[in-house]
Protein backbone atom coordinates (compact mmCIF):
# COMPACT_ATOMS: atom_id res chain seq x y z
CA UNK A 1 0.00 0.00 0.00
CA UNK A 2 1.35 3.30 -1.05
CA UNK A 3 2.04 5.79 1.70
CA UNK A 4 2.17 9.82 1.87
CA UNK A 5 5.67 10.63 3.28
CA UNK A 6 5.45 14.44 5.01
CA UNK A 7 9.10 15.84 4.62
CA UNK A 8 10.00 18.90 7.17
CA UNK A 9 11.25 21.61 4.77
CA UNK A 10 13.44 23.56 7.61
CA UNK A 11 15.17 20.26 7.82
CA UNK A 12 14.90 17.82 5.06
CA UNK A 13 13.80 15.39 7.53
CA UNK A 14 10.84 12.67 7.24
CA UNK A 15 8.59 13.63 10.45
CA UNK A 16 5.48 11.67 9.28
CA UNK A 17 3.87 8.69 7.15
CA UNK A 18 0.44 8.31 6.28
CA UNK A 19 -1.24 5.37 4.56
CA UNK A 20 -3.09 6.45 1.23
CA UNK A 21 -6.07 4.41 0.64
CA UNK A 22 -7.30 3.12 -2.51
CA UNK A 23 -10.26 4.16 -4.83
CA UNK A 24 -12.83 1.47 -3.76
CA UNK A 25 -11.82 2.84 -0.27
CA UNK A 26 -12.47 6.20 -1.28
CA UNK A 27 -15.62 5.53 -2.77
CA UNK A 28 -16.77 3.47 0.07
CA UNK A 29 -16.47 7.06 2.45
CA UNK A 30 -18.23 8.94 -0.37
CA UNK A 31 -21.06 6.92 0.34
CA UNK A 32 -20.76 6.98 4.02
CA UNK A 33 -21.20 11.06 3.14
CA UNK A 34 -24.05 10.68 0.82
CA UNK A 35 -26.37 8.52 3.92
CA UNK A 36 -24.85 11.26 6.14
CA UNK A 37 -25.89 14.54 3.58
CA UNK A 38 -29.74 12.88 3.41
CA UNK A 39 -29.74 13.53 7.16
CA UNK A 40 -27.71 16.40 7.58
CA UNK A 41 -29.72 19.15 4.75
CA UNK A 42 -32.57 18.37 7.43
CA UNK A 43 -30.80 19.99 10.24
CA UNK A 44 -31.84 23.60 10.76
CA UNK A 45 -29.61 26.53 10.25
CA UNK A 46 -29.34 26.95 14.55
CA UNK A 47 -28.47 23.40 14.93
CA UNK A 48 -25.53 23.76 11.96
CA UNK A 49 -24.29 27.03 13.58
CA UNK A 50 -24.14 25.39 17.24
CA UNK A 51 -21.48 22.97 15.81
CA UNK A 52 -19.59 25.30 13.26
CA UNK A 53 -19.67 27.28 16.56
CA UNK A 54 -17.91 24.37 18.96
CA UNK A 55 -15.28 24.41 15.97
CA UNK A 56 -14.17 27.80 16.69
CA UNK A 57 -13.52 26.45 20.21
CA UNK A 58 -11.88 23.47 18.99
CA UNK A 59 -9.74 25.40 17.26
CA UNK A 60 -8.76 28.33 19.53
CA UNK A 61 -8.25 25.88 22.61
CA UNK A 62 -5.79 23.87 19.94
CA UNK A 63 -4.21 26.82 18.55
CA UNK A 64 -0.58 25.94 19.39
CA UNK A 65 -0.99 22.28 18.59
CA UNK A 66 -2.21 23.00 15.39
CA UNK A 67 0.14 26.19 14.38
CA UNK A 68 2.77 23.77 16.02
CA UNK A 69 2.10 20.99 12.71
CA UNK A 70 1.32 23.56 9.91
CA UNK A 71 5.05 24.90 10.39
CA UNK A 72 6.49 21.38 10.45
CA UNK A 73 4.55 20.07 7.62
CA UNK A 74 4.63 23.36 5.35
CA UNK A 75 7.28 25.52 6.92
CA UNK A 76 4.95 29.01 7.22
CA UNK A 77 6.50 31.13 10.73
CA UNK A 78 4.86 29.87 13.85
CA UNK A 79 3.82 33.42 14.21
CA UNK A 80 1.59 33.55 10.74
CA UNK A 81 0.65 29.49 11.61
CA UNK A 82 -1.08 30.93 14.75
CA UNK A 83 -2.66 33.96 13.07
CA UNK A 84 -4.20 31.47 10.37
CA UNK A 85 -5.78 29.03 13.25
CA UNK A 86 -7.69 32.56 14.50
CA UNK A 87 -8.36 33.15 11.19
CA UNK A 88 -10.40 29.71 10.86
CA UNK A 89 -11.98 30.10 14.53
CA UNK A 90 -13.59 33.94 12.58
CA UNK A 91 -14.66 31.98 9.19
CA UNK A 92 -16.28 29.44 11.92
CA UNK A 93 -18.05 32.30 14.06
CA UNK A 94 -18.84 34.67 11.30
CA UNK A 95 -21.28 31.83 8.94
CA UNK A 96 -22.88 30.45 12.16
CA UNK A 97 -23.54 34.21 12.96
CA UNK A 98 -25.00 35.07 9.57
CA UNK A 99 -25.89 32.26 7.27
CA UNK A 100 -29.91 32.49 8.59
CA UNK A 101 -29.62 35.84 6.49
CA UNK A 102 -27.24 35.26 3.99
CA UNK A 103 -29.48 32.02 2.72
CA UNK A 104 -32.80 33.49 3.71
CA UNK A 105 -36.08 33.35 1.38
CA UNK A 106 -36.39 36.67 -1.10
CA UNK A 107 -39.61 37.25 -1.33
CA UNK A 108 -40.55 38.95 -5.10
CA UNK A 109 -43.71 40.22 -6.27
CA UNK A 110 -45.61 38.62 -8.85
CA UNK A 111 -48.88 37.99 -10.17
CA UNK A 112 -48.61 34.65 -8.04
CA UNK A 113 -50.31 34.74 -4.10
CA UNK A 114 -46.75 34.03 -3.87
CA UNK A 115 -43.35 33.57 -5.42
CA UNK A 116 -39.82 33.25 -3.66
CA UNK A 117 -36.46 32.19 -4.58
CA UNK A 118 -34.71 29.40 -1.95
CA UNK A 119 -31.69 28.34 -1.24
CA UNK A 120 -31.15 24.90 -0.74
CA UNK A 121 -27.87 22.24 -0.23
CA UNK A 122 -27.15 20.50 -3.83
CA UNK A 123 -24.87 17.41 -1.68
CA UNK A 124 -21.69 16.25 -1.66
CA UNK A 125 -18.85 18.90 -2.60
CA UNK A 126 -15.45 17.97 -3.08
CA UNK A 127 -12.58 19.95 -2.50
CA UNK A 128 -9.04 19.73 -3.39
CA UNK A 129 -6.69 21.91 -1.88
CA UNK A 130 -3.36 23.25 -1.56
CA UNK A 131 -0.84 23.21 1.10
CA UNK A 132 0.22 26.59 1.61
CA UNK A 133 -2.84 27.35 4.36
CA UNK A 134 -3.20 24.18 5.37
CA UNK A 135 -6.01 24.87 8.07
CA UNK A 136 -7.50 28.08 6.25
CA UNK A 137 -8.52 26.74 2.87
CA UNK A 138 -10.24 23.82 4.12
CA UNK A 139 -12.00 25.81 6.74
CA UNK A 140 -12.75 28.79 3.64
CA UNK A 141 -14.71 25.91 1.46
CA UNK A 142 -16.06 23.56 4.66
CA UNK A 143 -17.92 25.96 6.72
CA UNK A 144 -20.10 27.98 4.34
CA UNK A 145 -20.57 24.72 2.23
CA UNK A 146 -21.72 22.44 5.45
CA UNK A 147 -23.56 25.67 6.86
CA UNK A 148 -25.63 25.52 3.85
CA UNK A 149 -26.48 21.64 4.32
CA UNK A 150 -23.94 20.46 2.05
CA UNK A 151 -21.66 17.92 2.99
CA UNK A 152 -17.74 18.54 2.42
CA UNK A 153 -15.70 16.07 0.82
CA UNK A 154 -11.50 16.71 0.94
CA UNK A 155 -8.57 15.92 -0.80
CA UNK A 156 -5.91 17.56 0.15
CA UNK A 157 -1.96 18.29 -0.74
CA UNK A 158 0.29 15.42 0.14
CA UNK A 159 2.45 17.26 2.10
CA UNK A 160 -0.07 18.46 4.69
CA UNK A 161 -2.36 15.08 5.32
CA UNK A 162 -1.45 15.70 8.99
CA UNK A 163 -3.08 19.03 9.30
CA UNK A 164 -5.64 17.13 6.70
CA UNK A 165 -6.48 14.40 9.29
CA UNK A 166 -6.33 16.73 12.62
CA UNK A 167 -9.06 18.80 10.80
CA UNK A 168 -11.14 15.49 10.24
CA UNK A 169 -10.22 14.50 14.17
CA UNK A 170 -12.04 18.38 14.86
CA UNK A 171 -14.97 17.94 13.00
CA UNK A 172 -16.01 14.61 14.50
CA UNK A 173 -14.64 15.26 18.17
CA UNK A 174 -16.80 18.65 17.74
CA UNK A 175 -20.00 16.15 16.85
CA UNK A 176 -20.74 16.82 13.46
CA UNK A 177 -22.25 13.26 12.19
CA UNK A 178 -19.59 10.89 10.63
CA UNK A 179 -19.27 10.76 6.99
CA UNK A 180 -20.41 15.26 7.01
CA UNK A 181 -16.63 15.93 6.71
CA UNK A 182 -14.57 13.79 5.05
CA UNK A 183 -10.75 13.72 4.19
CA UNK A 184 -9.63 11.48 1.76
CA UNK A 185 -5.73 10.53 1.37
CA UNK A 186 -5.68 9.53 -2.33
CA UNK A 187 -3.15 9.90 -5.00
CA UNK A 188 -3.83 12.67 -7.57
CA UNK A 189 -4.31 10.05 -9.99
CA UNK A 190 -7.63 9.56 -8.71
CA UNK A 191 -8.84 12.66 -8.08
CA UNK A 192 -10.58 11.87 -11.75
CA UNK A 193 -12.68 9.36 -10.55
CA UNK A 194 -13.45 10.90 -7.27
CA UNK A 195 -15.45 13.54 -9.98
CA UNK A 196 -16.97 11.21 -11.81
CA UNK A 197 -18.50 9.79 -9.23
CA UNK A 198 -22.55 10.57 -8.86
CA UNK A 199 -22.61 11.31 -5.51
CA UNK A 200 -20.35 14.39 -6.35
CA UNK A 201 -22.25 17.37 -7.03
CA UNK A 202 -19.34 20.21 -7.72
CA UNK A 203 -15.80 20.88 -7.14
CA UNK A 204 -13.91 23.83 -5.47
CA UNK A 205 -10.45 23.60 -6.27
CA UNK A 206 -7.58 26.28 -5.03
CA UNK A 207 -4.12 25.51 -6.92
CA UNK A 208 -2.44 25.47 -10.05
CA UNK A 209 -3.31 26.88 -13.06
CA UNK A 210 -2.75 23.48 -14.94
CA UNK A 211 -4.43 21.88 -11.97
CA UNK A 212 -7.61 23.88 -12.34
CA UNK A 213 -7.70 23.35 -16.43
CA UNK A 214 -7.69 19.60 -15.76
CA UNK A 215 -10.43 19.36 -12.46
CA UNK A 216 -12.56 22.53 -14.78
CA UNK A 217 -12.39 19.63 -17.93
CA UNK A 218 -13.32 16.38 -16.30
CA UNK A 219 -16.35 18.29 -14.18
CA UNK A 220 -17.62 19.74 -17.18
CA UNK A 221 -17.63 16.52 -18.97
CA UNK A 222 -19.55 15.06 -16.19
CA UNK A 223 -21.85 18.55 -15.73
CA UNK A 224 -20.51 19.33 -12.14
CA UNK A 225 -20.07 23.13 -11.20
CA UNK A 226 -16.93 24.10 -10.46
CA UNK A 227 -15.43 27.32 -8.54
CA UNK A 228 -11.76 27.21 -9.00
CA UNK A 229 -9.13 29.98 -7.14
CA UNK A 230 -5.74 29.41 -9.46
CA UNK A 231 -2.96 32.00 -9.08
CA UNK A 232 -1.90 35.08 -9.19
CA UNK A 233 0.81 38.02 -10.09
CA UNK A 234 -0.77 40.59 -8.44
CA UNK A 235 0.57 44.12 -9.07
CA UNK A 236 0.90 46.58 -6.66
CA UNK A 237 1.19 50.18 -7.94
CA UNK A 238 3.39 52.48 -6.32
CA UNK A 239 2.61 56.22 -6.94
CA UNK A 240 4.74 59.42 -5.89
CA UNK A 241 2.84 60.89 -3.26
CA UNK A 242 3.42 57.45 -0.37
CA UNK A 243 5.14 57.87 3.17
CA UNK A 244 7.95 56.24 1.32
CA UNK A 245 8.95 54.16 4.59
CA UNK A 246 4.96 52.65 5.01
CA UNK A 247 5.27 51.73 1.90
CA UNK A 248 8.66 49.40 1.87
CA UNK A 249 7.29 48.52 5.25
CA UNK A 250 4.02 47.06 3.20
CA UNK A 251 6.24 46.00 0.06
CA UNK A 252 8.70 43.39 2.60
CA UNK A 253 5.76 42.06 4.43
CA UNK A 254 3.64 41.57 1.57
CA UNK A 255 5.82 39.94 -0.23
CA UNK A 256 7.86 37.84 2.13
CA UNK A 257 4.20 36.31 3.87
CA UNK A 258 3.86 32.95 4.24
CA UNK A 259 7.42 32.67 3.18
CA UNK A 260 6.28 34.53 -0.28
CA UNK A 261 3.95 31.55 -0.92
CA UNK A 262 0.75 33.02 -1.34
CA UNK A 263 -1.81 33.47 -3.98
CA UNK A 264 -2.50 36.98 -3.38
CA UNK A 265 0.98 37.95 -2.52
CA UNK A 266 2.84 41.24 -3.58
CA UNK A 267 4.59 39.70 -6.54
CA UNK A 268 4.69 42.61 -8.97
CA UNK A 269 5.64 46.31 -8.04
CA UNK A 270 4.59 49.03 -10.75
CA UNK A 271 6.53 51.93 -9.65
CA UNK A 272 6.33 55.40 -10.63
CA UNK A 273 9.42 56.75 -12.72
CA UNK A 274 9.92 59.71 -10.17
CA UNK A 275 10.54 57.50 -6.94
CA UNK A 276 11.62 54.05 -8.44
CA UNK A 277 15.46 54.74 -7.41
CA UNK A 278 14.12 55.87 -3.88
CA UNK A 279 11.32 52.99 -3.70
CA UNK A 280 14.45 50.33 -4.96
CA UNK A 281 17.44 51.58 -2.45
CA UNK A 282 14.90 51.21 0.46
CA UNK A 283 13.02 48.21 -0.67
CA UNK A 284 16.52 46.58 -0.65
CA UNK A 285 17.02 47.25 2.25
CA UNK A 286 14.40 46.09 4.08
CA UNK A 287 14.26 42.73 2.05
CA UNK A 288 17.79 42.00 3.13
CA UNK A 289 17.22 43.23 6.65
CA UNK A 290 14.30 40.49 7.01
CA UNK A 291 15.76 37.60 8.87
CA UNK A 292 15.02 33.94 7.19
CA UNK A 293 15.73 31.21 9.55
CA UNK A 294 14.43 28.25 11.17
CA UNK A 295 10.25 28.55 10.77
CA UNK A 296 9.30 27.94 14.95
CA UNK A 297 11.77 30.98 16.19
CA UNK A 298 9.37 33.60 17.26
CA UNK A 299 11.75 36.09 15.43
CA UNK A 300 12.04 34.55 12.09
CA UNK A 301 10.59 36.58 9.27
CA UNK A 302 10.04 34.28 6.55
CA UNK A 303 11.18 30.48 6.62
CA UNK A 304 11.56 27.52 3.57
CA UNK A 305 9.68 27.01 0.73
CA UNK A 306 7.63 24.53 1.19
CA UNK A 307 9.70 21.59 -0.99
CA UNK A 308 12.73 21.64 -2.74
CA UNK A 309 11.57 20.74 -6.08
CA UNK A 310 9.33 24.34 -5.79
CA UNK A 311 12.34 26.19 -4.71
CA UNK A 312 14.08 24.92 -7.59
CA UNK A 313 11.43 25.42 -10.09
CA UNK A 314 11.57 29.17 -8.51
CA UNK A 315 15.39 29.16 -8.99
CA UNK A 316 15.19 28.50 -12.50
CA UNK A 317 12.49 31.13 -13.03
CA UNK A 318 14.99 33.46 -11.88
CA UNK A 319 18.43 32.41 -13.54
CA UNK A 320 15.00 32.95 -17.19
CA UNK A 321 14.47 36.27 -15.78
CA UNK A 322 18.12 37.66 -15.79
CA UNK A 323 18.87 35.82 -19.00
CA UNK A 324 16.10 38.26 -20.27
CA UNK A 325 17.98 41.33 -18.91
CA UNK A 326 16.25 41.50 -15.72
CA UNK A 327 18.54 43.33 -13.13
CA UNK A 328 19.00 41.07 -9.97
CA UNK A 329 19.51 43.65 -7.09
CA UNK A 330 19.36 40.78 -4.28
CA UNK A 331 19.47 37.47 -3.57
CA UNK A 332 19.08 34.82 -6.28
CA UNK A 333 21.30 32.38 -5.10
CA UNK A 334 20.36 29.17 -3.63
CA UNK A 335 22.09 28.85 0.74
CA UNK A 336 24.00 26.08 1.30
CA UNK A 337 22.26 24.57 3.95
CA UNK A 338 19.80 21.87 5.12
CA UNK A 339 16.05 22.60 3.99
CA UNK A 340 14.54 24.22 1.13
CA UNK A 341 15.24 27.59 2.20
CA UNK A 342 15.37 30.69 -0.91
CA UNK A 343 16.33 34.02 -0.21
CA UNK A 344 14.58 37.40 -0.45
CA UNK A 345 15.47 38.05 -4.06
CA UNK A 346 14.45 41.20 -5.79
CA UNK A 347 14.31 41.41 -9.83
CA UNK A 348 14.50 45.07 -11.17
CA UNK A 349 13.85 46.99 -14.73
CA UNK A 350 11.48 44.11 -15.88
CA UNK A 351 9.25 44.52 -18.69
CA UNK A 352 6.48 42.21 -20.81
CA UNK A 353 7.88 38.87 -22.27
CA UNK A 354 10.46 38.19 -18.86
CA UNK A 355 9.54 35.08 -17.29
CA UNK A 356 9.33 37.55 -14.05
CA UNK A 357 6.61 39.89 -15.72
CA UNK A 358 4.49 37.46 -17.26
CA UNK A 359 3.98 34.48 -14.75
CA UNK A 360 3.95 34.03 -11.12
CA UNK A 361 6.92 33.94 -8.98
CA UNK A 362 5.98 31.66 -5.89
CA UNK A 363 8.42 32.53 -3.22
CA UNK A 364 10.54 35.35 -1.77
CA UNK A 365 10.73 36.85 -5.21
CA UNK A 366 9.92 40.08 -5.92
CA UNK A 367 9.43 41.99 -9.04
CA UNK A 368 10.24 45.99 -9.67
CA UNK A 369 8.61 47.39 -12.51
CA UNK A 370 8.94 51.48 -13.60
CA UNK A 371 6.13 53.14 -14.89
CA UNK A 372 5.85 56.69 -16.43
CA UNK A 373 2.90 57.74 -15.28
CA UNK A 374 -0.73 56.62 -13.72
CA UNK A 375 -2.00 55.44 -17.44
CA UNK A 376 1.20 53.07 -17.90
CA UNK A 377 1.26 52.38 -14.05
CA UNK A 378 -2.69 51.01 -14.68
CA UNK A 379 -1.67 49.52 -18.02
CA UNK A 380 1.62 47.40 -16.85
CA UNK A 381 -0.61 45.66 -14.28
CA UNK A 382 -3.61 44.90 -16.20
CA UNK A 383 -0.75 43.12 -18.51
CA UNK A 384 -1.08 39.61 -17.07
CA UNK A 385 -2.91 37.39 -17.81
CA UNK A 386 -3.57 36.39 -14.41
CA UNK A 387 -6.54 38.67 -11.72
CA UNK A 388 -6.44 37.02 -8.41
CA UNK A 389 -5.11 40.80 -6.25
CA UNK A 390 -3.93 44.04 -6.85
CA UNK A 391 -3.70 47.22 -4.71
CA UNK A 392 -2.55 50.80 -4.96
CA UNK A 393 -0.69 52.89 -2.51
CA UNK A 394 -0.81 56.53 -2.40
CA UNK A 395 -1.25 59.23 -0.36
CA UNK A 396 -4.42 60.68 -2.42
CA UNK A 397 -7.36 57.97 -1.48
CA UNK A 398 -9.74 59.31 -4.63
CA UNK A 399 -6.46 58.91 -6.86
CA UNK A 400 -6.32 55.18 -5.51
CA UNK A 401 -9.88 54.51 -5.62
CA UNK A 402 -9.75 55.90 -9.32
CA UNK A 403 -6.93 53.69 -10.22
CA UNK A 404 -8.42 50.28 -8.62
CA UNK A 405 -11.52 50.64 -10.25
CA UNK A 406 -9.00 50.12 -13.36
CA UNK A 407 -7.59 47.26 -12.43
CA UNK A 408 -8.45 43.88 -13.84
CA UNK A 409 -8.65 41.59 -10.37
CA UNK A 410 -11.26 40.07 -8.22
CA UNK A 411 -9.64 42.22 -5.28
CA UNK A 412 -7.81 45.59 -5.48
CA UNK A 413 -7.21 47.55 -2.12
CA UNK A 414 -5.57 50.63 -1.42
CA UNK A 415 -3.46 51.35 0.63
CA UNK A 416 -3.55 48.35 2.37
CA UNK A 417 -2.19 44.52 1.72
CA UNK A 418 -5.07 42.27 -0.38
CA UNK A 419 -6.60 39.87 2.28
CA UNK A 420 -9.37 37.64 2.38
CA UNK A 421 -11.90 38.36 4.79
CA UNK A 422 -15.56 36.19 5.27
CA UNK A 423 -17.40 39.35 4.77
CA UNK A 424 -16.38 39.82 1.41
CA UNK A 425 -16.47 37.78 -1.91
CA UNK A 426 -12.94 36.56 -2.91
CA UNK A 427 -11.83 35.53 -5.91
CA UNK A 428 -10.26 36.45 -9.57
CA UNK A 429 -10.90 36.53 -13.04
CA UNK A 430 -8.69 36.02 -16.47
CA UNK A 431 -6.85 32.71 -15.20
CA UNK A 432 -6.84 33.23 -12.23
CA UNK A 433 -10.12 31.78 -11.87
CA UNK A 434 -14.01 32.25 -11.70
CA UNK A 435 -16.81 31.73 -9.30
CA UNK A 436 -16.19 33.52 -5.13
CA UNK A 437 -15.32 32.23 -1.78
CA UNK A 438 -16.65 34.01 1.45
CA UNK A 439 -19.52 36.22 2.28
CA UNK A 440 -22.78 35.92 0.60
CA UNK A 441 -21.59 35.26 -2.96
CA UNK A 442 -19.52 32.40 -1.81
CA UNK A 443 -22.17 30.58 0.25
CA UNK A 444 -24.53 31.13 -2.59
CA UNK A 445 -21.77 28.91 -4.88
CA UNK A 446 -22.61 25.65 -3.95
CA UNK A 447 -26.81 25.69 -3.75
CA UNK A 448 -29.75 25.13 -5.58
CA UNK A 449 -31.23 28.83 -6.77
CA UNK A 450 -34.62 27.45 -6.31
CA UNK A 451 -37.78 29.12 -7.61
CA UNK A 452 -41.25 28.79 -5.31
CA UNK A 453 -44.48 30.33 -7.59
CA UNK A 454 -48.29 29.47 -5.40
CA UNK A 455 -51.06 30.66 -8.08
Amino acid sequence: MASTIIINPATGEKIAEYKRITLNEAKEKIDQSRIAYNVWKQKTFQERAKLISKLATILEENKEEYAQLATREMGKTIVQSRKEIEKCAWICRYYADNTKDLLANEIVKTEASKSYVTFQPIGLILAVMPWNFPFFQVIRFAVPALMAGNIAVLKHASNVQGCAFALEEAFTKVGFPSGTFTNLNIDSKLVKDIIEDKNIRAVTLTGSEPAGRSVASIAGQNLKKTVLELGGSDAYIILDDVNMEEVTNMATFGRLQNNGQTCIAAKRFVVLDKIYDEFLALFTKKMKAAKMGEPTDEETYYGPMARKDLRDELHEQVLKTIAQGGKLVLGGEIPNRKGAYYPATILADLMPGMEGFDNELFGPVASVIRAKDDAHAVELANNSMFGLGSGVFTGNKVRGEKIALQLEAGNSFVNKLVVSDPRLPFGGVKNSGYGRELAAYGIREFVNIKTIWID
